[in-house]
């Protein structure tokens, strides 16, 4: 089991594989037991898809951000919703193949939580 141990989430430390369908979407349980794992200010909405919003201080930093988002997503093959405007960032991760949450959502999550620092 995962465990956030002083700050630093477990779950990044983890490989992400993506889903290739066929097994059901996480239930509630586990849903709750991953997010209090993952904290940080994630949400899991109606138990399908994660979010979060980050703030910087300019346009600049918030599109930074975006990109090392968007690295991170092509180079494990997990893409994210990602909203950009000045100075706000939200992500939004769901598995498209299950429609719903896997637990590579909330790794993936936890990678996302890494580039911010």
């Amino acid at each position: 089991m995962p465990e956030n141990t002083g700050g630093k989430c477990s779950l990044a430390n983890r490989e992400c594989v993506p889903c290739k369908g066929g097994v059901p979407p996480l239930g509630a349980e586990e849903v709750s037991r991953l997010l209090a794992v993952l904290g940080q200010g994630w949400a899991a909405i109606e138990n399908h898809h994660l979010v979060k919003e980050y703030k910087f201080k300019n346009f600049r930093a918030a599109l930074d951000f975006t990109n090392r988002v968007g690295e991170l997503a092509e180079s494990i093959g997990h893409h994210p919703d990602i909203f950009l405007a000045w100075g706000l960032v939200r992500v939004t991760i769901w598995t498209h193949k299950i429609d719903g949450l896997a637990e590579a959502d909330f790794i993936f999550a936890a990678k996302v939580e890494e580039l911010e620092q």
